[in-house]
């Protein structure tokens, strides 16, 4: 899928039509709003579903995504009522494309270990989709060699592109010491080669 957009905004080509917007608990989801704004006016036929983690939560409120989206965005964590379907067996299959904007070094490492301890992640572990990781990493975190590890192992798979994290600033330090993901489109642009290659190799997931 391809749009040009609204006067101002770069053309973008996207080609599944359901996305799930992963948050988690780094600084920059307090972006969030601005980025599901961004995807309605560059891609108003992408169909987009939010989850948010409880430590995205203390930078943005569900409130303000689900009124942005015009679609509820949820809490991941396992329902606390009876449910007729399972959220991650439902996600998994729903959705063409994965975004994880941002990723924490906690959920990264999550992911890394096969964990499916809430239904986003246990989604994410079952899904053959295109999954686009936007690590968020604190000051010094892009040192640590099993971090490092982490972040090789996951490209290893081959529905998985990771966008490289770039220096920024962090809250605390007031240094450009933090590494930030890059803009949501880098993450996109990388999902659509992972898409494209799939389909090449006839593994790309039935709508």
């Amino acid at each position: 899928m391809a749009d040009q957009g609204p006067a101002g905004l770069p053309p973008v080509t996207f080609t599944p039509r359901r996305l799930l917007l992963v948050g988690t608990g780094a600084i920059s989801a307090a972006m969030l709003p601005y980025w599901v704004r961004w995807l309605k006016l560059v891609l108003p036929e992408l169909e987009t579903r939010i989850v948010i983690t409880r430590g995205a939560e203390r930078f943005v409120t569900r409130m303000a995504l689900s009124a942005i989206n015009a679609s509820e965005a949820v809490l991941d964590e396992w329902p606390d009522t009876p449910v007729v379907k399972a959220p991650h067996v439902e996600w998994a299959q729903w959705a063409e494309a994965v975004a994880v904007y941002p990723a924490t070094v906690d959920f990264l490492s999550r992911f890394a270990a096969g964990r499916g301890d809430s239904p986003a992640m246990l989604a994410l572990q079952c899904t053959t989709a295109p999954i686009g990781i936007a690590p968020s990493l604190p000051p010094g975190a892009v040192h640590n060699p099993v971090i490092t590890r982490l972040m090789k192992e996951v490209q290893e798979r081959p529905n998985v592109c990771v966008a490289p994290p770039e220096p920024g600033p962090s809250a605390t330090t007031g240094l450009n010491d933090a590494y930030v993901p890059p803009e949501l489109s880098r993450l996109l642009a990388l999902m659509e080669d992972v898409h494209t290659a799939a389909g090449r190799s006839g593994g790309e997931q039935a709508p």
